[in-house]
């Protein structure tokens, strides 16, 4: 079939397997060409498929050449319809880590649920005894309690009060008012429940209790503060509750840890053009603006080249994992820039439709969001006929 972007809104109801593809050996690429990392060489990814996920997988197998388990919960494909991006990635993926002569299984399911955690400690236990990094980077919007049973959902909202402030479509370029009306308190305990750390704390309790966790072993979750002209939405909304909790439980697993002699971290990444932050509103509106001053000064990023500059940078020099006053690694540092918020600041002002042109990276944000599903991509043939029906080599 020909396969086109369809969309709905904030999400594209199609993706494509070779762009997909194209996507995955980019970063593999970039991993390559900035040298090996002494990092583990057994790995748990725990929401492998996408985003930051990915790029932890990616770079922990092509970067420190280590075996890779991934967790993910994916769309396959159907004749006719297409899977999910992250379904063709971590296709995509297997097959290259197989050609590198490197371990590489998934688990596609919901990872909240006991079930697929102990499919992932049965084979741990049977390929690899004992993993040495767990990455954490779930980012669903529901969640089945596995105790309760009970269907959680977060939202977007800000607390204690209606929140309004300028946003943009990005598929129009039109800048307008957005008004978002305040959490009350079962919005936020559902926040905290599906995004907060007690999932990551349970999948950290399940695997040192089946003693699959090696001596000194790492686990990272992600996280992002941003600035202050979205924190009202995101760090002082309902899901900056759910970020707080996170970060708390860091330390709750480090002591748990304390017997292999292992730590928790969250790394504080940079805002990223993804499914989750386009559909936030304010967010979009940031990011065009803060892609065009970064991408002028030199700094900008996107996931894998902050993945790779974390593991390289941070947490696999031989010294001590440096850290802010709340003991989270700071990897959003060049976004958090005093120059680069204050420019931002004074555009926000600024920004009307008709400026946004000049002001922000509209056009940026757009080849963002389209490679997320495998569009846009140089080298590929979008117009030949693709067979969509793409296995991921370990998934029977």
């Amino acid at each position: 079939m020909i396969i086109e972007p369809r969309m709905r809104g904030f999400i594209c109801l199609t993706a494509h397997p070779k762009g997909c593809e194209q996507n995955v050996k980019n970063q593999i690429e970039y991993v390559q060409s900035k040298g090996a990392i002494q990092g583990a060489k057994k790995v748990l990814v725990i929401g492998a498929s996408t985003g930051f996920g990915l790029a932890s997988r990616i770079t922990s197998a092509f970067g420190s050449g280590a075996a890779t388990l991934g967790v993910f919960f994916e769309k396959e494909p159907s004749e006719g319809k297409t899977a999910s991006p992250g379904w063709y990635n971590s296709a995509a993926f297997e097959v290259e880590a197989t050609k590198a002569g490197l371990y590489a299984k998934s688990i596609n399911g919901d990872a909240f649920s006991n079930e697929v955690k102990n499919q992932a400690i049965e084979l741990i236990k049977a390929d690899l005894g004992q993993v040495d990094l767990v990455i954490y980077s779930l980012a669903s919007p529901v969640r089945q309690h596995p105790t309760t049973g009970v269907l959680h959902r977060s939202t977007l909202k800000p607390i204690g009060g209606t929140f309004t402030n300028k946003t943009v479509d990005f598929h129009t370029g039109n800048v307008t008012q957005v008004s978002i009306d305040a959490a009350n308190q079962e919005d936020i305990d559902n926040t905290v429940v599906v995004m907060g750390g007690e999932d990551w704390a349970m999948w950290m309790n399940a695997l040192k209790g089946a003693g699959v966790l090696a001596l000194g072993a790492t686990t990272i979750a992600y996280s992002y503060i941003g600035p202050e002209v979205t924190e009202a939405v995101y760090r002082k909304g309902t899901i900056g509750r759910a970020k707080d909790h996170l970060e708390a439980t860091a330390f709750e697993i480090t002591n748990q840890l304390s017997a292999i002699n292992g730590k928790a971290y969250v790394s504080v990444n940079k805002a990223l053009v993804t499914q989750a932050s386009s559909a936030i509103p304010v967010i979009p509106l940031y990011i065009s603006l803060l892609y065009k001053i970064m991408k002028a000064e030199g700094i900008h990023e996107g996931c894998i080249e902050q993945i790779q500059r974390l593991y390289q940078e941070r947490l696999f020099t031989g010294n001590a994992v440096p850290t802010d006053d709340k003991g989270r690694i700071r990897i959003d540092d060049w976004e958090m820039r005093s120059d680069v918020q204050e420019r931002i600041a004074k555009l926000w002002v600024e920004s009307t439709t008709e400026s946004l042109v000049e002001l922000g990276d509209l056009a940026g944000y757009k080849q963002d969001f389209l490679n997320l599903f495998g569009f846009g991509f140089e080298g590929v043939d979008y117009l030949a006929d693709t067979n969509e029906m793409v296995h991921v080599p370990s998934i029977k």
